[in-house]
């Protein structure tokens, strides 16, 4: 698997605009008192599922993996998250963003196809 420094600056920024996008849906779709309580539970709930579930020696991580799962649990995890955040844009009646952030989604996994390659079957396609 590759780790060219530029995809993982986008992923990480994807990252960063996903758990954002629960907190805009906490505080968009939701009343008081609730929308002050979700705007924080919601992206710390979708940071700790991120942060938690990882595979050992995962390469564009620190290696270290608090909860291991396996590469389809965590491609699973990767894609309810980041997709997640797109469609909390959508429930937060901001279509256009969330359209936005789901075509670069798109646009990065195919670009990254080697690491949901790897994830699927822990190996690259030059393997």
């Amino acid at each position: 698997m590759s780790l060219n420094p530029a995809l993982l600056a986008v992923r990480f920024l994807l990252e960063l605009i996903a758990i954002t996008s629960f907190g805009v849906f906490g505080w968009r779709a939701f009343d008081s008192p609730w929308r002050y309580l979700l705007v924080v539970v919601l992206p710390v709930a979708a940071a700790v599922l991120w942060g938690t579930l990882a595979v050992p020696d995962d390469p564009s991580r620190s290696g270290d993996a608090p909860v291991p799962v396996p590469g389809p649990v965590r491609l699973g995890v990767e894609l309810a998250v980041l997709f997640g955040g797109a469609a909390a844009l959508w429930a937060a009646t901001l279509p256009r963003l969330a359209l936005i952030s789901a075509a670069v989604l798109v646009g990065y996994h195919l670009l990254a196809y080697d690491r949901v390659l790897w994830l699927l079957t822990g190996r690259t396609s030059q393997a």
